[in-house]
Formats: structure tokens, C-alpha cells, sequence
């Protein structure tokens, strides 16, 4: 059973439900908002394939840095960018599909938007339809682009309804101490050390850490002087 237990820290069944409910509604919704475009008669999708790894991201992990707005549009509109240069440079499509996931990744995390549904954006602009192909970079912005900022718009909206933060801000009269016993540098120096990325924002992991060392002083405290 382990296998089936959340495996992002405090994730609780009532907001995965909440982030469904409201990927529902965001992906309905930007297919009748897109509905209206030119887009079919372009042989262009009305939505793009990508929007729906992006829902993911920005319904059931609000807080997280790769699902803030200027990742969703930034990384997916430069990320299609990249892929379509990719696909009129190179002829081997092999090579370009290659190029244009690891040029999005560099090209995101220069312009601090990396968004993983990018990549997808970036192949699809690779190794999609002779449509797509044929509105070059256009693609980028009908439907790539529409469709993030109709998702992003939708997501400000569902969250703010259902008393979630999006954007990711930190709750008004929230503290944001560090961590007594720990500092800054200490933080820094651990995550050099264990060389991995984390998927939170450096002021969330800040506060996280001085908010467990005070429950712990507390526990501490309470052990050491029981009430009477």
C-alpha cells in the first residue's frame, strides 16, 4: 500500500479533488474559448497536447515553482519556439526532436520559466502535422499561447474561488524566519551537497524549516517540562 500513499508532501485527498474538479473546468473552458479561432480551418488543434501535463502542474501542485504563470506561458510558448527553429534548421527530424527538448530546457531555465509540458510543446512542434508545420512560429502563439493564458486565467480564477494561492504567495502576516539554529549559508551548503533540484521555492523551504524547528523545540519543551 505504500506505493499508493502521496508522494508530495502535504498533499490531502480534498485538494487532489479540487485540483480535478478545476482541471475539468480549465481544460473545457479553453477549448470553448479557443473554439472560436481559425484554428481548424488551419489545420491547427484547437488545443494543444502539452496544456493538459500543464493542468496537471498548475491545479494539483499550485505552490510549485514549475507551475507559477510566467513557467506556463513563458515555457510553453518559447518552448514551441525553440522547436519550431529546430525543425526548419535541422533536416534530420531524429536530431531536431533531440534539439529542440534539450534547447527548451536550456532556453526555460535562462529565462526562469522551466515548465516540463514545455518540452512536450517543443516536440510537438517537431513532430507534429503538416499544419503545424505550416504555420511555422506562428504556432507558438495560436494555439500554444492562447491556450496557456486562457489555462493560467482560468487556474487565478478556480484557485481564488476555492481560497487556494495562485500565483504562489506566501499567506498575508506569515512569517518568514529562518530557522534559529539553522542559517542561510547552512541551507545553500546542503543543497549543493546533495546535488539535486527540489521542487519548492527557496523562501517556501526557508519557512518550512523554521516552523519544524519550532514544533520541535515545543515537543522538546513539552518533554522536558510535562504538564502538572
Amino acid at each position: 500500500m505504500r506505493l499508493f500513499k502521496p508522494i508530495l508532501p502535504g498533499a490531502t485527498f480534498s485538494d487532489r479533488l479540487i485540483g480535478c474538479i478545476g482541471a475539468t473546468i480549465a481544460i473545457a473552458l479553453t477549448i470553448v474559448v479557443c473554439a472560436g479561432l481559425p484554428l481548424s480551418a488551419a489545420d491547427l488543434p484547437i488545443i494543444v497536447a502539452p496544456l493538459g501535463a500543464s493542468a496537471v502542474l498548475v491545479f494539483a501542485v499550485p505552490s510549485s515553482p514549475l507551475a507559477q504563470p510566467w513557467p506556463v506561458l513563458g515555457g510553453n510558448v518559447i518552448s514551441t519556439l525553440v522547436g519550431v527553429a529546430a525543425f526548419n534548421l535541422i533536416p534530420n527530424m531524429t536530431i531536431a526532436a533531440g534539439v529542440a527538448v534539450g534547447g527548451a530546457i536550456l532556453v526555460m531555465s535562462l529565462l526562469r520559466c522551466l515548465h516540463p509540458p514545455g518540452g512536450a510543446a517543443a516536440l510537438t512542434a517537431v513532430i507534429g502535422s503538416h499544419g503545424i508545420h505550416a504555420a511555422g512560429y506562428s504556432f507558438a502563439f495560436a494555439p500554444v499561447g492562447i491556450n496557456s493564458i486562457a489555462l493560467v486565467s482560468i487556474a487565478m480564477f478556480f484557485h481564488r474561488a476555492t481560497a487556494h494561492s495562485y500565483p504562489h504567495e506566501r499567506p498575508i502576516g506569515m512569517p518568514s524566519p529562518t530557522p534559529a539554529g539553522l542559517h542561510e549559508v547552512d541551507i545553500d551548503a546542503a543543497l549543493a551537497e546533495m546535488h539535486d533540484s527540489f521542487d519548492i521555492q527557496r523562501e517556501d523551504l526557508d519557512l518550512l524549516l523554521a516552523h519544524a524547528e519550532r514544533h520541535a523545540a515545543a515537543r522538546v519543551n513539552d518533554r522536558q517540562h510535562p504538564p502538572k
